[in-house]
């Protein structure tokens, strides 16, 4: 039999995928490993869904999306960001935050052209770039920065072939924000270079120190970026599978056209209840960003009393501890206290080269369990000692 691409065998299995599969099979485990709300989607969200069902609104939408959908969006946007989208050409349904990005790169990118990624970052950047015949360029971020990019860390990577920047703030793993003027500082890179921009802001109303900045809503930036989000993280949808880009009209345009022949459309019932989710959701999504921000300080705290140097996260559901002070590297540890404690959290080095000697833990998880995890975390310490 002929083997399959090698360019997808030079691709790694996602280093989450592989402690999720553990989790599974392993009984009292506290999970610090996976990015999910542990909230069920709010009930008349639900509701929504299975009156679609019930309703026998089982068909194919418009490969956009539901135009009812499509003007709630770019109301949302609109009121949000102050950003304009025309709902008719400039906002696609997708299935997720994740296939908005993978027919992003595949929209911008021809064989060679190189895309900038800042890391750490969420494992899917570099595969999408590189499924995309792209070639990842990584500007690294240290916790002595807040795992910010410099301007001229930025400027040092780009040459002739740079074609477009991921931005994923709130950024998973670390939890860190940019600021308006440390994104403008940005956009005029983009300006100077001619980028293209795809900021992928799905953990945008997860904001715990001053309000998010979308970047479209730059100077001169609308035309230039591909504004991504949905509904996974502010609404606890994960399994919903749905979400959005917004952009100029000719590059949606051309992940519509990706979009219908691979995907179709996002399903009709997760669409229909989106719109219930940005008619009638906003006390729900306040209420568990609420909980989130309690939940973060929390586990700060935990952390660093258990003796793990902790970055103070704004925003996300993530904490980035550093684990040197159990002289062990990243994979070390989270084995260790996988086996040893049964808490999972994810070796940091799965988000980048320089997340080596950190770990990810989210607390998308109960208060109780986030105690329990930080006193098997304290053991843990103690008894490395």
């Amino acid at each position: 039999m002929k083997p399959i691409s090698q360019r997808l065998n030079d691709i790694p299995a996602s280093g989450i995928r592989r402690f999720f599969d553990l989790i599974l099979n392993t009984p009292d485990v506290i999970s610090l490993g996976v990015g999910e709300p542990d909230f069920v989607t709010p009930w008349h969200i639900r509701e929504a869904g299975i009156k679609a069902l019930e309703d026998g609104r089982t068909s194919y939408t418009s490969n956009w999306g539901l135009i009812e959908l499509r003007e709630l969006i770019s109301e949302s946007v609109k009121c949000d960001c102050n950003v304009d989208y025309d709902m008719h050409g400039e906002v696609l349904v997708t299935s997720g935050v994740s296939e908005a990005l993978d027919i992003a790169m595949r929209v911008l990118l021809d064989p060679g052209d190189e895309v900038i990624v800042i890391e750490p970052c969420y494992v899917s950047y570099k595969p999408c770039i590189i499924l995309a015949y792209g070639k990842p360029v990584v500007v690294p971020t240290e916790s002595s920065n807040e795992f910010k990019p410099t301007v001229e860390d930025i400027k040092s990577k780009i040459t002739e072939k740079t074609k477009a920047l991921i931005l994923g703030y709130p950024n998973n793993p670390t939890g860190a924000i940019l600021s308006k003027k440390e994104l403008e500082e940005i956009a005029d890179i983009a300006n100077e270079h001619d980028l293209f921009v795809v900021s992928d802001e799905i953990y945008s109303r997860l904001t715990y120190n001053g309000k998010h900045t979308c970047f479209s809503s730059l100077d001169g930036m609308r035309e230039r970026t591909i504004l991504l989000n949905g509904f996974s993280k502010s609404y606890a949808m994960t399994g919903w599978r749905i979400g959005y880009a917004c952009g100029n009209r000719d590059v949606i345009e051309a992940m519509m056209k990706i979009h219908q022949y691979t995907m179709l459309c996002a399903p009709i019932q997760s669409q229909l209840a989106a719109c219930e989710a940005l008619r009638n959701g906003e006390d729900a999504c306040t209420e568990m960003v609420d909980e989130y921000n309690r939940r973060r300080r929390l586990m700060v705290a935990g952390l660093e009393e258990a003796g793990l140097e902790c970055f103070n996260p704004r925003g996300a559901f993530y904490t980035f501890p550093s684990i040197e002070a159990s002289g062990l590297n990243s994979t070390e540890f989270a084995e260790r206290l996988f086996n040893e404690k049964k808490v999972a959290v994810v070796p940091g080095e799965v988000f980048g080269e320089c997340g080596k000697g950190f770990v990810r833990c989210a607390y998308a998880v109960s208060v109780d369990d986030i105690r329990e995890a930080m006193t098997r975390i304290r053991e843990f310490m103690e008894e490395l000692d």
